[in-house]
Formats: C-alpha cells, structure tokens, sequence
C-alpha cells in the first residue's frame, strides 16, 4: 500500500480501494479512503491536519478512560475482593496489588494498544516500536528527570529486581524478532515470566517483612517510602457533599431523581473552574464531551464515599448503556448490527432486556442507600471502560499505519515517536510530580516496574489473542532495521543503569540524568537517520 503516494493523484483512489493490502481491518472509520478519496489531492495537507488532531484527541480520550473510569472501577474490584484493604493481610495484599490491578491500570492504553496492533500482521511493528518505544523513553527520560528533578538514594534490592526482569523480557522478545514468529509456548512464556515477577515481588516482600518483625520502621535503602496516611482511614461520615462539619445538615435531604442525575452527569467543578488558569479551562473544555459520554455509557464505584457514588437514576441508564456500547463496539458494531433471523437487530435486543432489568432495579432501589449488588456495576463499568479502551486504541493503530502511508515511514518509527510518546506522556507527569512531593524513589521504581507489565503482557496477552487452533504462532517480521536500533538502545539503556547506579552506591542526581537524557537524544537521532537510510544497517 506504500506504492500509493508514486501513483499520479488521479489514480490514489482506484488504487486505496482495489488493493487488498490498504484494507483496514477493524475501526469505524476508513482513514486511507478518507485521505485518498474524499479530500481531493490539493487538500492533503488540510486531511493531515485533521487527521493529527484526532489522534491527539484519541490519547485525551485513552488518556480520560483509563484515569477517570478504568482504574477507579479496576481498585472497587479489588477492594471488594479484599485484595487491598484487609489489614490482616496487608503486607502480602500492597505489593500483589500494586503489580497486578495497579500496573493494569496504568497500563491499559499501552497493552490495549499493542492488542490491536498484534491483530494484524501489517501493524505488528506498531506494538513492538511502541512496547520498545515507551522502554527507551521511561528507562531514560522519565528516570533521568527524576533523578534531576530530586536526587535520591535508590531503592537497591527493588531496582536490581525489576531490571534484571526487564532484561529478561527485551532479550526474549529479541529471540522471537530474530526468529520472525512466536508460538504459543512462548506466548504463555511471556505471562508466565509475569506470573513469576508477580511472585517474587510478593514473596521478597514478605520476607523483608518478617526479617524486621511485621513493624512499621521506616523503610530502609532497598525499597521506596511510601505515604504514611494510608495506615489511617479517615472516619465515615454521612452524605454531605462539600459542607464542612459546621455546615452539615442535621437532616439528610431527599433529592429527586431528575436532580441526582443532573448532578451526576455534570463533568465540570465550577468552584474548581473558576480558581483554575485559562490554559486548564482550555484543555477541560476539550475534555468535557469525552467526559459526558463516558459518565453516560460506563458506572464508576467509589469505595472510599460512603454511598459507593450510588447514583439511582444513572446507574439505571448504565444497565442499558453500558451493555448497549459493548455490543456496538465489539468488532466494530459486527456483532451489535448482526440481524437475527435477518429481522430484529442484536443491538435491539440488548436494549429490550436492558431496559426491563433497568426498570426493575428502579423499582426496587431507592436513592439514599446503594443496594447489596452495588459491587457488581463496578465489574460492568471495568467492561464498558475496556471496550471504549479497545475502540479507541484500534482507531489510533489504523490512523498512525495511515499517516506512514501518507509520510513513506515504517510502523516502527511511528510506534517508537508518537504511539510511544503519547502512551507514557501521562506516565511522565505523574512520576515527575510524585518527585517533586518527595517520593523520587516510589516514582524511579514505577519506571520500571510499570514497563515490564507492558512489554511482558502486553507481547504475551497481545500475541495469544491472535493464535487460533489452526494458526497457533504469530508471524513478527520487522517492517525496517530500526526495530535492532530499538533493541540495542534498549539493551545499552538497561546496561548502563544496570552497571552505574550500584556503582554510584545508589545515589542518583544530575550526573545520571543528564546522561540517560543525553543518550536519549542520541539514540532518536540514530533511530531517525536510520529510517531514512542516511545510516545503514545489516539485518539479521
């Protein structure tokens, strides 16, 4: 399909659309017939533009669901599981959460993403830029700002850990790109691996644990300080809203149901709105219709209010919008508009059965108190999330294939600049943020504990998905020599960690930063000059 653009412009639209290779597969929408039939030639670069933009509005949309939605249902789950808050159990429960729900989390538009990519061949090389991408990019620029931002004694035993994993990780998935394919027993390989740096953090952790009697010391050089507040539940209290204990209303007031929804559905603070600067009102005004929509189709439980965030009336719309936006997104609408009997539409049906299970919750709820099963939504809001994660992350794959089409660049490059950048741009702010109130080590450790979820699950799940009975491998041939760049810079980044922070006895500052940051820049200019073939690489 990149032979488009050395056709005369006349012939791009006969050409997109009878070739079977520009087909994209999955999406609502048709970027390569949008750019090369219904903008006319003269008008690409106006075609670019739009395109650029939604591609910077589907990261705000990934970005949203998953901060908003997905990881506020995703700790309900695990709350009600017991899997956090049972003190008894605590010093097992914090780390098995934080590398299993809580990395998943954060990780979903980064594994999502790299799911799709692995679904066809074609765009394979999209997941592997961005898995390697997003490594290069975390190991260096996030670590390095850190340690320049807060110079800190690293967590040793922790660091050591998660870097000898994550060199495991990249050195098997070299193995597979060498070999141009991965069976299933080394897709399971690849969650296995995770299953075993699951247990380890949990095991080296209650070990530690024991060895200091089960107290509360401080934490020591090995591992990261944590916020001691957590220990401390505030008491609960009774609905009140914002009022502060003076203001609070001596009797509980019934609102109505139109009221409660109207409030519910509002994604702006208008206290907030008017202390915030114009730049944020700016950028939550772009944010607001992606906000409305999701407060429409997906339930949010909060288990530290204590309703639950029970909202009668839009948890009875959820029943029916939520089960609705699953089906409709679900192989792009496919199975949502499949006729039964060729007469009644599947989607028809959903809303049928949704609506009279609606309407018997409604009866037999009432505002004030969230029933017994209020948990359940918190499982529907996790599914109605990760369906709008799906779609979200399959209309980005198949805008970046079209704009390296448009540009002549490999997936690679593509996956490696602005997949990877886009994914751990929130990553970034949130472990430069953690630094700079005082938790360098916390925020250093995430930069490597996070991207080994990534690469280990999101290569294993997004490879695994794809096998069927008949196929079982997933061919991976490398679109361009960029993806060894990757490889190496990505090997050379871990070493150098590897080898100067025991030798700097753990204490990281400028020096180091500076460095990682300086290699950063050195491996994207090699990683440009590369793609453009101004440097030339054998392959294997």
């Amino acid at each position: 399909c990149w032979e488009v653009r050395k056709h005369n412009s006349s012939e791009w639209c006969h050409f997109i659309r009878s070739n079977p290779d520009c087909r994209l597969d999955g999406g609502f929408l048709d970027y390569l017939d949008g750019v090369f039939c219904v903008f006319p030639p003269r008008l690409l670069p106006l075609a670019v533009t739009l395109y650029a933009l939604w591609l910077l509005y589907l990261f705000i949309i990934l970005g949203v669901t998953a901060e908003k939605f997905f990881c506020p249902n995703l700790s309900a789950i695990s709350t009600n599981l017991k899997l956090s808050h049972n003190v008894a159990v605590f010093s097992l429960t914090s780390p098995l959460h934080g590398v299993t729900f809580l990395a998943f989390g954060n990780g979903a538009p980064d594994v999502f993403s790299a799911v799709v990519a692995f679904s066809d061949p074609r765009t394979a090389g999209l997941a592997i830029g961005a898995i390697f991408g997003a490594g290069v990019f975390v190991t260096t620029v996030v670590a390095g700002g850190i340690a320049l931002v807060k110079p800190f004694t690293a967590a040793s035993r922790p660091f050591l850990r998660d870097v000898i994993f994550y060199m495991v990780a990249v050195f098997l998935t070299f193995v597979v790109l060498y070999l141009g394919r991965i069976r299933l027993g080394e897709a399971l390989g690849y969650l296995g691996l995770y299953v075993f740096y699951v247990l380890t953090v949990v095991l080296c952790t209650w070990i530690h644990r024991r060895q200091r009697g089960d107290g509360l010391a401080p934490p020591g050089a090995w591992e990261p300080e944590m916020p001691t507040d957590v220990e401390e539940p505030e008491p609960s209290s009774t609905n009140s809203g914002d009022y502060g204990e003076e203001y609070r209303p001596l009797l509980p007031s019934r609102e109505s149901s139109l009221r409660i929804l109207t409030a519910a559905l509002s994604p702006l603070d208008y206290s907030k709105w008017r202390r915030k600067p114009w730049y944020w009102r700016l950028f939550k005004a772009f944010r607001v219709p992606v906000e409305l929509v999701l407060l429409l189709t997906v339930p949010v439980v909060d288990p530290d209010k204590d309703d639950l965030n029970w909202k009668r009336p839009l948890n009875c719309l959820h029943i029916v919008t939520s089960p609705l936006l699953c089906v409709l997104t679900l192989k792009s609408g496919a199975y949502g508009l499949y006729q039964i009997q060729g007469i009644f539409p599947v989607w028809a049906l959903v809303t049928l059965v949704a609506s009279a299970l609606a309407l018997i919750i409604f009866i037999t709820t009432s505002n004030e108190e969230p029933p017994k099963y209020h948990c359940v939504f918190a499982f529907l809001g996790f599914l109605a999330s990760a369906m709008w994660i799906n779609a979200a992350a399959m209309e980005l794959v198949n805008i970046l294939r079209t704009l390296g089409i448009i540009f002549q660049l490999s997936n690679t490059v593509l996956g490696l600049t602005l997949l990877a950048w886009g994914n751990s741009i929130g990553d970034t702010f949130s472990d430069l943020t953690m630094a700079r109130q005082g938790y360098p080590r916390m925020a250093f450790s995430a930069c490597f504990g996070g991207i080994i979820f990534n690469i280990l699950v999101g290569v294993g799940l997004g490879c695994l998905l794809q096998m069927t009975s008949s196929q079982p491998l997933v061919k991976l041939e490398p679109d361009s020599p960029l993806v060894w760049v990757l490889a190496g810079a990505l090997g050379l980044s871990l070493v150098f960690s590897l080898v100067t922070v025991p030798a700097q006895c753990f204490q990281l500052g400028q020096p180091y930063g500076v460095c990682l940051i300086a290699s950063y820049l050195l491996f994207l200019c090699v990683a440009l000059l590369t793609e453009f073939r101004v440097i030339h690489f054998s392959t294997p």
